[in-house]
């Protein structure tokens, strides 16, 4: 404990056992100045709540989840779900990031943005998955105040520049079938870097600005949080101090972070449906719908989880429900995401197969031609 609360934390002590000692002759003189309404044991009472609200300031260092505490009988079979999931993520988006590097042929903006986010995917259920898988062995399910912090911190980063991301890779077919033409030039590889550069630097000065205004809250407790991670929101309802600053924050967050991309890939697809139709050749519009077809079905799935999992009713759910919803934008997505683009994608599925195929043949194998009777 700090020197300053320590010492005023005694002072607090002694102010009390002061006015205890005290009352009877004080509580005397007030009545006689006063009037009978105003008596020793009101400001006692007033100093023991003002302890007790002090201390409670104080003791917030780690935090209990209360996540997947209404089933202790599937611990074990929670753990090997995620495990599994986890390992699936893990694979498929490096075997992703793998193919794009080895192939030339995926060497363009859209296979660039879609590395970025494989990456990010990584990284985005790296946050979460280690500490539940953690916490199915411990009893007591905790994770310490600056562990919280850092886990909202890259939480934030990472779904924020996703939510940018998206949109980025969105406009990236916009002009590749509307503006087939101008390509080169509107999507070179410096506008690319540009345009990847400025998404993870506006989710870090966005992830920066909500940490810090997170870390200025006073928390009095109780230091349960009913989930499985560390939000925004949570941290909020365990506040006693003005959250008005962090509410604002918020609001301009999910106009800047979420709704704004999410109209903004909408508009595009318009376009995008309405170039298509325009297509004279039923092979020509199957061929152009086939090259964005997997990024929409990425898009619906990540904004469809999203605002199932923030803009719901907070009434009415369960427990239950909050955790599956979570799991559903948190850790299923990140899943999916390589399985929709190697599905779905001829380029990525030839690539996977030469990796394959190439893992599987013995090293420093090679095609033995005979040689020993020459016609």
């Amino acid at each position: 404990m700090p020197t300053e609360v320590r010492c005023s934390t005694y002072s607090l002590r002694f102010f009390i056992v002061f006015f205890v000692l005290m009352g009877p002759w004080k509580g005397e003189s007030m009545n006689a100045s006063l009037g009978p309404k105003v008596n020793s044991t009101t400001c006692c009472y007033s100093a023991i709540k003002e302890f007790k609200d002090r201390e409670n300031q104080t003791t917030v260092m780690e935090f209990i989840f209360l996540g997947f505490s209404n089933h202790p009988d599937l611990q074990e079979l929670f753990f090997l779900l995620f495990l599994v999931i986890y390992l699936i993520t893990i694979l498929g988006n490096t075997l992703i990031l793998a193919a794009i590097r080895m192939n030339p042929v995926l060497h363009t903006p859209m296979y660039y943005f879609l590395s970025n986010l494989s990456f990010l995917d990584i990284c985005y259920t790296s946050t979460t998955v280690p500490i539940i898988l953690v916490n199915f062995f411990r009893e007591k399910k905790t994770i310490t105040y600056e562990g919280c912090l850092s886990q909202v911190f890259f939480l934030v980063t990472f779904a924020g520049c996703e939510c940018v991301l998206l949109a980025v890779m969105a406009y990236d077919r916009f002009v590749a079938i509307c503006h087939p033409l101008r390509y080169p030039v509107l999507m070179s590889k410096r506008v690319c870097a540009y345009l990847a550069v400025g998404t993870w630097l506006y989710s870090l000065v966005n992830s920066l600005t909500h940490t810090g205004l997170t870390a200025t809250l006073t928390l009095c407790g109780p230091n349960q949080i009913s989930h499985f991670l560390c939000d925004i929101p949570l941290l909020l309802k365990l506040s006693c101090s003005d959250t008005s600053a962090n509410e604002v924050a918020l609001y301009l967050s999910s106009a800047t972070f979420g709704l704004s991309p999410c109209l903004f890939t909408a508009v595009s697809y318009i376009l995008i449906i309405s170039a298509i139709l325009k297509i004279q050749s039923a092979q020509g519009r199957q061929k152009a719908f086939s090259t964005c077809a997997s990024h929409l079905t990425v898009v619906v799935i990540y904004y469809g989880t999203i605002n199932f999992n923030y803009d719901r009713p907070s009434s009415g759910y369960s427990l239950d429900v909050d955790i599956l919803a979570s799991v559903l934008f948190c850790i299923v997505t990140p899943m999916l995401n390589p399985i929709i683009y190697s599905l779905r994608n001829k380029e990525v599925k030839d690539t996977l197969r030469k990796l394959f195929e190439g893992c599987m043949l013995p090293s420093g194998s090679s095609v033995q031609v005979d040689v020993s009777h020459p016609t």
